[in-house]
């Protein structure tokens, strides 16, 4: 039997951003020596991948001032920044106030972006120009919450809180995302699900988000109690989002009964303790941590040590390294192959794409003739690794899908 105390050692470490990296890096090792069981390395290709990353951040941001990789960008897609607009109605809100509405849009929104599909689409108003993916997602999470679908109180409907979110059905999702049988959206009913479990975890934390009435905007009080000095770290932030969340992710490895969310197993990972053979990403968590830093930095912290967060493990960058030949599979046929979300390949994919997306940065940083301080990981992502990967997928395959097929529930990517 494992006493409890290496339990709770294994679970913590599997939180660690610096855990991430060393596992992600292990199998990277692993691929250099020509040890995958599914993958590839083609180290040769990786300065032709660094020539295309900055081709497109220069295209995108040629004065380079980038913005962080984050939800908000989202919303400001086709150059409306609709949470401004937003918040212009409540313009007499105490700083403080903004701050906790913003984060429960952002987390939100952020647990309902996970894949739409290929064919779902979201109309904003007569004559939009349809949205897709992520945007269309984004925009239309954000028009769910202005209507205060996610409030329990009527004359205030720019909130989360556990009384509204316990309540959301399918059909709310439906409706607010315009699905139907002519635009199918992948995992409503996992979606909902996700909602209704945040809406419980609200609850069984009040440390985090508050006793006699849960909300998610709480957390950004209990955030500003752990500043020191102004300053807040970033671990901070995804240690909060990690144990407040840890709870809503569904049918996860577990040790003992703690659910340890975007957590998987491959077998080249070996360790003497609970933790063995598991790999953590945590790709959601660390976004949202990342969607975070911009309301509790315009709430007058400072966020620091955001390069302690990883690359994002999802199919994005992961298909930037596919797509350019970085990685190939090992056995051709399994490219054409529809993968469990936890199946070995696609945890192998995912753990050398965090690992490539650090080596990635320093040739970035040196072809743009800038440093880490000037151009952080989070920043790369947006400029960057994430929109360059969704270039080379959509010059490859129609409908700009990712480069296999991947079984998701809707939360994980």
């Amino acid at each position: 039997m494992v006493p409890p105390s290496a339990e709770s050692a294994a679970i913590e470490r599997l939180q660690n951003p610096d855990t991430i990296r060393e596992r992600c890096r292990e199998l990277l090792d692993r691929a250099d020596a020509d040890e995958l069981p599914h993958f590839r390395l083609h180290r040769e290709r990786l300065d032709a991948t660094a020539d295309y990353v900055v081709a497109t951040i220069l295209e995108r941001y040629p004065n380079l001032e980038i913005p962080f990789h984050s939800r908000w960008r989202h919303f400001e897609v086709g150059g409306t920044d609709r949470w401004a607009a937003l918040a212009e109605k409540h313009a007499e809100s105490h700083r403080d106030a903004v701050a906790r509405a913003r984060i429960d849009l952002a987390v939100t929104s952020v647990l309902l972006d996970a894949g739409a599909g290929d064919a779902w689409r979201y109309v904003e108003h007569a004559g939009a120009t349809p949205l897709a993916r992520s945007e269309g997602l984004a925009v239309a999470s954000l028009h769910m919450f202005a209507t205060g679908a996610f409030s329990a109180h009527l004359e205030q409907p720019l909130r989360a809180d556990a009384g509204a979110l316990l309540r959301i059905v399918p059909e709310d999702l439906s409706a607010a995302f315009q699905v139907s049988a002519d635009n199918p959206l992948v995992g409503v009913q996992g979606r909902a699900t996700l909602l209704r479990h945040l809406g419980e975890a609200l609850g069984a934390h009040p440390q985090l988000f508050g006793r006699d009435e849960p909300r998610v905007g709480n957390l950004y009080d209990y955030l500003v109690s752990r500043a020191a000095g102004g300053e807040l770290s970033a671990r901070e932030i995804l240690r909060a989002v990690l144990v407040g969340l840890g709870s809503i992710w569904p049918g996860r490895v577990t040790i003992g009964e703690h659910n340890l969310g975007d957590v998987w197993r491959h077998s080249c990972i070996r360790r003497d303790d609970p933790s063995n053979a598991l790999v953590p990403f945590h790709k959601l968590s660390q976004w949202l941590t990342y969607s975070l830093v911009e309301p509790i930095e315009e709430a007058g912290l400072r966020v620091g040590d955001l390069d302690a967060l990883t690359g994002l493990a999802e199919y994005r960058n992961g298909g930037l390294f596919l797509d350019l030949g970085v990685l190939t599979w090992r056995a051709a046929e399994n490219a054409g192959r529809r993968h469990d979300v936890g199946a070995e390949p696609v945890v192998e994919w995912r753990a050398l794409t965090v690992a490539l997306l650090d080596e990635l940065a320093g040739r970035l940083r040196a072809r743009l003739g800038m440093s880490a301080a000037q151009l952080p990981l989070v920043k790369l992502l947006e400029g960057g690794t994430w929109a360059a990967g969704r270039r080379a997928a959509r010059e490859r395959r129609a409908g700009g899908g990712p480069p296999f097929a991947i079984a998701s529930d809707a939360t994980v990517f």
